[in-house]
């Protein structure tokens, strides 16, 4: 039996009624729940919230089949009354205001509000299979049991620290599995904690049990999807409580958005698994749960679609569901607003199956099934029209003045883009007064916008080359808000080019960060978005330390070099000026102590001889070698050591 599903992940809600899969209920990027007939493939019915904008969608439930009121009952006869059907008929949406939404498909209005069980958003919503119960979890961190029947809450309880995202009931309604980072198992009769697994290391968005079997027999079995985890976790729930870790695993190739299973009653019969990843691809299982598994599964079978154009792009499916026949599958592919459902036979014994569409035709088709009541005249050259005015009165129509205009000017050729670039001005000195609002920057913001949409190289150079920071920060600002996200693209691959340009790229990063910092943040996919960009800036920083080393020892290097082609030069060496105090006797008596001796017992009379002969000599020097003597005392030294040396070799 395929299990009824709850629709929570970072995509948009999306899922199929349960049993019968008529119809497939999903939000769409304007806050309007759209249930589409999955048989006759057109919009069955539409429906816009009163506070669809500030109380966004975040997950959908469909309520168990049963017996729909449409208007007054009739008697029914006897043979009637064993053919009676059920139908789906409520939806469960839970918001982020912490409100829960119930909406009725066969009345096609709103069933109730539930209001004043969270003081968060509901992550999560799951129906009781009989009794008329819906649980919900919250960022509360709370579950809380509502009374379909009185619109009011039965219970609430604390079931974890962190966020309840996600939620399943079993299916004979005993047992509720709960799940933030870790997975709790909870007994409804009591609401006390069954048991507790390791669980995830992110987010929980998926819970499904996988089996029928009671929990003391060793046979029940669950298994669990996180946000950012390429592995979807089975659980065994064993008598003996040792069951903390996972028993198997299955890869994918990304995180879960997607599940639908149909459950095992027996040993000898395997668990059929589908589940749709975020990149678009649907991967198919099948196993028998009979106990661990060392070794991840891979899928039996991978489905991917594609377009038929000569390059063709990959067209992302959105849910699928599994049918009694193992080859048939029901998918919902394309895109939110107009979703293409189609039943397909798949060869499950090949590995890889690849899907061709036209998708576009496909559309527009639909688009053609749907009933208009604007009606289109066919106009052909015999049909007169008339004119407000007297009965019979007829008259040409005048052509409008646009339609005069454009046929005078048919002989003036409009400018290309290239010719409309060499005629902007880039310097905003010669934009006129200041204080004015410059149209230079809207036409940058402009030809940003059409650059990135069409991706011409051209346009998008002539953009990039300024290096006006207020130019760049004007332009960044008046950016559309879809156009943030390619521009960081095209930034981050120009980043990873020549230096050059990487420095003209820095500038308007730094902008676009500055300018949308608060829309970045609010995207759920910001990791995936940027992180080519984050590496890229942490190996660049890190090599910076490395280079700023590699610089100061050139730096160290070109000095030395820079200081030794200068030493070369020659330098003169000779004093300018020389001061020296006059001698002492000390310096006389040490002068004298050098002299060699003749005779020591004549040393007092040479002594005295000496001394008279520097007097006289003394006398008769000029005047001329005493002014030597002040400019140079270095020679007057030596002077005076040779007339002592003179005066002793004379003869006495």
């Amino acid at each position: 039996m395929a299990a009824d599903g709850c629709s929570f992940s970072l995509g948009l809600p999306c899922v199929f009624s349960p049993k019968s899969r008529q119809y497939l209920a999903l939000f769409s990027q304007d806050g309007r729940l759209r249930i589409w007939n999955t048989d006759s493939k057109i919009l069955h019915q539409e429906y816009v919230p009163s506070a669809h904008l500030s109380a966004t969608c975040t997950c959908i439930a469909w309520g168990p089949c049963r017996m729909a009121k449409e208007g007054p009952l009739r008697k029914k006869r006897k043979s009637e009354a064993g053919h009676v059907e059920e139908q789906v008929d409520l939806l469960a949406l839970g918001t982020v205001v912490g409100s829960i939404i119930i909406y009725s498909t066969v009345k096609g209005a709103l069933h109730c509000t539930l209001d004043g069980g969270h003081s968060g958003g509901v992550n999560c919503v799951q129906w009781h299979p009989e009794d008329g119960l819906l649980y919900s979890g919250s960022d509360d961190t709370h579950i809380v049991e509502w009374d379909l029947r009185t619109g009011k809450t039965c219970c609430k309880w604390k079931a974890d620290r962190a966020s309840v995202t996600s939620l399943c009931v079993s299916p004979d309604g005993k047992l509720l599995l709960s799940a933030g980072h870790t997975i709790k198992m909870w007994d409804l009769k009591t609401k006390e904690l069954y048991r507790k697994f390791t669980g995830h290391s992110t987010a929980v968005t998926t819970l499904r049990f996988a089996t029928t079997r009671p929990p003391d027999s060793n046979g029940l079995y669950f298994l669990s999807g996180a946000a950012h985890d390429r592995l979807i976790s089975v659980w065994q729930v064993q008598e003996d409580g040792n069951d903390k870790n996972s028993v198997v695993s299955f890869t994918l190739t990304d995180e879960p958005q997607h599940i639908d299973l149909f459950t095992s009653n027996s040993k000898e019969e395997a668990v059929r698994l589908a589940v749709v990843c975020k990149d678009g691809q649907l991967h198919l299982f099948e196993h028998f749960l009979n106990g661990p598994c060392k070794k991840p599964l891979s899928p039996s079978c991978t489905v991917q679609m594609s377009g038929v154009e000569d390059s063709p792009m990959p067209i992302p499916l959105l849910a699928a569901a599994l049918t009694t026949d193992t080859r048939s599958l029901l998918l919902a592919y394309g895109n939110y607003l107009q979703p293409v459902m189609e039943r397909v036979e798949v060869n499950t014994a090949e590995r890889h199956v690849c899907l061709t569409r036209d998708v576009h035709t496909t559309i527009s088709l639909s688009m053609e099934a749907t009933v208009s009541k604007v009606k289109t005249p066919v106009v052909n050259a015999k049909s007169k029209v008339l004119v407000p005015g007297l009965p019979g009165h007829q008259a040409p129509v005048k052509a409008s003045l646009g339609s005069e205009k454009r046929k005078k000017g048919t002989d003036t050729k409009e400018m290309s883009i290239e010719e409309r670039l060499g005629e902007i001005d880039l310097s905003l000195e010669k934009g006129g007064v200041k204080g004015a609002p410059s149209l230079q920057t809207d036409n940058f913001a402009v030809l940003l916008v059409q650059g990135l949409e069409s991706k011409d190289a051209n346009i998008l150079n002539n953009v990039f080359q300024t290096r006006k920071d207020i130019l760049i920060k004007k332009t960044v600002s008046r950016l559309p808000i879809p156009a943030v996200l390619p521009l960081v693209e095209e930034i981050t691959k120009r980043m990873q080019g020549h230096p050059y340009t990487a420095v003209l790229m820095v500038r308007w990063l730094k902008a676009v960060l500055m300018q949308h910092t608060s829309y970045l943040s609010s995207l759920p996919d910001l990791v995936s978005q940027l992180g080519v960009l984050y590496h890229m800036i942490e190996s660049r920083v890190k090599m910076f330390h490395k280079l700023t080393k590699l610089h100061g020892k050139l730096y160290l290097l070109m000095t030395q070099v820079v200081k030794g082609d200068s030493g070369n030069t020659d330098v003169d060496h000779k004093a300018k000026l020389v001061y020296e105090e006059e001698s002492s006797d000390e310096d006389k008596a040490s002068g004298d102590e050098g002299l060699p001796d003749e005779d020591s017992d004549n040393w007092e009379e040479d002594g005295i001889e000496d001394e008279t002969m520097e007097d006289e000599e003394d006398k008769e020097e000029p005047e001329e070698v005493m002014r030597m003597e002040s400019k140079a005392n270095g020679d007057s030294v030596m002077k005076t050591r040779a007339r002592r040396s003179d005066a002793q070799r004379k003869p006495i």
